[in-house]
């Protein structure tokens, strides 16, 4: 059972990290190689012929397997160079199939391809690549590959030479692709960044400590006078003793130099374990704070949310004391940051946010349409109006007793309830009365966006809350460019409004035509809307079609224009607004002059005059509410 999850531990970490699609080898993702301009990420590479990617899975399992070889090499180069005089047969052949190992490795760098740094493109001409390995690692590869202990053989029969042993050493630049480990560990999310960097320090510490006893003993070792030596004095005849009881009493003195314990048992004694022993100390200095800045920075990185929260609460207890803040307020906004500390954690928005547009777009099209599609208002309207507005929308949560909308607030926000569920209230007389309660998939807030008028009643959540909020201004930029559904959605709501004239609850007592007008005041001069807006025919011709139980009476009081008239005679010498009469705005200029006589009960009037005494030879530039004068 533990080999098949380390088979497919093995198979996760070395296939699947590059397998980002179905075929084996076109699609791949690497936090060093990026597409050219132009360029898809997840294209084909395409090789030369004999050239290995290094992303290849392959390349990559090679890769893991040279790292185990790696970590014998880290371990057994100090224990021969220090404990063994000679190397025994087994360790021989063993070293020697390592050594094998690695020259393969060489080989196969020649046809690997590399990650240009300039332009972060692969590079795959065999020339290139040859010309940039020979100048950088080939000749440390090499040297840390030869096999000096055979060739030591030739020259010392049987026995190591120091010279050789310390060619032998070489071997340990190969720790270098422990480091690239390490590095692409620490890049990779599938694996928890803490513990990757404490197994990394873990590691560096059980080196240095292994390396430094090593060391050590083979000063002793190497001193002509036995007893003069730090393992001497308490061993003297310590050459006698087990090979596995040098070693340990080696790691013995090590980490308790090491973590500075120093219990006084074994000490230098003589002046080349002293001088080694500074260095040592020295050492430890750099590695000690090395260790203890990481694991400091980890640890307050840790723990810097939660400081971060406590902090904000004292300041907002504080805040609300010195201020003498009502208790509810009080709990509405310890409530509010205790939420925000849980779901911070999430960085929702802030992923949203850091993604392309059309991805963010996908996103909230799969978590928020079928939500909206849902929602009352929006009933009837084209799906590509709704994906308009589900790109705009963002999820609010919301704890217990917080209000999400205060009465009489400007209406800038609408809001539709995912989950949870909260209370309509409105303040009557000193006390708080609940309207209606509303569930997941209610709305609430558009009375006071599509109205145009102060929000009607405070929402206050009663337990926690998912909200949906999009902002009036979105919701107009969206309904400009779908002006069809700017009538559908009046429509839906005041039919909605009409079932609630039971409730103690006035509602603005405006109709669809009229609150569609203002609703779309793009001017924000009393409700004018160019005469070449789109919305502006809708209103005249797309609304009847839509409603059987309208007559065409009552489609013209919505939609058409209303003008105030007046009577000019000629014997006034001002104009004077007396008296107007209210009339709907017809087709044509022959019509209103008609209107206007039988109106004031005059013969037909000629002239049509604004305010500013300027005549009107044509309908169309009346506007909605202008105070039109007539005269002969």
């Amino acid at each position: 059972m533990s080999f098949t999850l380390g088979q497919k531990f093995f198979k996760r970490f070395c296939v699947d990290e590059f397998h980002m699609g179905s075929l084996p080898y076109s699609s791949f993702l690497s936090n060093d190689l990026l597409p050219s301009l132009g360029a898809r990420i997840n294209q084909e590479t395409r090789l030369r012929r004999y050239i290995v990617s290094p992303f290849n899975p392959r390349y990559r399992a090679w890769e893991m397997l040279l790292i185990v070889l790696v970590v014998y090499s880290a371990w057994i180069c100090p224990f021969e160079f220090a404990f063994l005089p000679y190397k025994q047969d087994t360790l021989f052949i063993i070293d020697n199939i390592v050594n094998s190992f690695f020259a393969i490795d060489i080989m196969l760098t020649f046809f690997v391809a590399y990650l240009d740094n300039h332009s972060y493109l692969l590079v795959d001409h065999p020339k290139k690549i040859a010309i940039r390995y020979i100048s950088t690692w080939f000749i440390f590869d090499v040297c840390s590959t030869a096999p000096f202990q055979s060739i030591s053989l030739l020259f010392t029969d049987h026995s190591s030479e120091i010279g050789f042993k310390v060619l032998n050493m070489l071997r340990l630049w190969r720790l270098r692709r422990v480091s690239s480990l390490f590095a692409r560990l620490e890049k990779d999310i599938r694996f928890n960044y803490f513990w990757t960097r404490c197994s990394k320090l873990i590691a560096v510490t059980l080196f240095a400590v292994h390396c430094a006893g090593c060391f050590n003993y083979l000063i002793a070792d190497r001193y002509p006078d036995a007893k003069r030596t730090w393992i001497g004095a308490v061993y003297p005849n310590f050459k006698e003793l087990s090979l596995w009881e040098r070693y340990v009493t080696s790691m013995y003195w090590s980490i308790v130099t090491l973590t500075t314990t120093g219990y006084g048992d074994l000490h230098a004694e003589n002046t080349r374990e002293m001088l080694f022993d500074i260095f040592y100390m020295l050492f430890n200095l750099g590695l000690t704070a090395y260790i203890i800045g990481n694991m400091t920075n980890l640890v307050v990185h840790w723990t810097s949310r939660t400081r971060n929260f406590r902090d904000t609460v004292r300041a907002a207890s504080e805040f609300a004391s010195r201020n003498h803040l009502p208790h509810h307020i009080q709990d509405q906004m310890l409530s509010h940051l205790c939420l925000k500390f849980k779901t911070e954690g999430l960085k929702q928005q802030e992923t949203l946010n850091g993604m392309p547009k059309a991805i963010r777009a996908s996103i909230a099209y799969h978590l928020f349409f079928s939500v909206v599609q849902k929602v009352y208002i929006f009933q009837g309207v084209s799906d590509d109006f709704l994906f308009q507005l589900v790109t705009e929308m963002e999820a609010e949560y919301f704890p217990p007793k917080e209000d999400v909308i205060l009465q009489n607030e400007s209406p800038t926000d609408l809001y539709m309830l995912v989950s949870g569920a909260v209370d309509l209230i409105r303040y009557v007389d000193g006390h708080d009365q609940i309207l209606k309660k509303a569930t997941a998939g209610d709305t609430f807030g558009e009375i006071g966006v599509l109205y145009c008028t102060p929000q009607p009643f405070t929402v206050r959540t009663t337990e926690l809350s998912q909200i949906l909020r999009l902002s009036r201004s979105s919701l107009m930029n969206s309904l400009h460019a779908y002006p069809e559904a700017a009538q559908i959605i009046m429509k839906n709501i005041f039919t909605v409004l009409k079932g609630h004239e039971g409730l103690d609850f006035e509602y603005p007592p405006r109709d669809p035509g009229l609150a569609l007008y203002q609703m779309h005041d793009w001017d924000n001069t009393r409700g004018k809307i160019p005469i070449n807006h789109p919305l502006g025919k809708l209103y005249t011709n797309t609304y009847s079609s839509t409603s059987n139980h309208r007559t065409e009476r009552e489609t013209e009081r919505f939609f058409k224009k209303r003008v105030t008239i007046h009577f000019h005679g000629k014997h006034k010498t001002t104009m004077q607004e007396q008296h107007g009469k209210l009339i709907i705005l017809p087709d044509s200029l022959e019509e209103l002059l008609h209107i206007a006589g039988e109106k004031f009960g005059v013969s037909k009037p000629t002239k049509v005059i604004t305010r500013e005494n300027a005549e009107i030879d044509d309908i169309s530039v009346i506007r909605d509410g202008d105070h039109l004068f007539f005269s002969f």
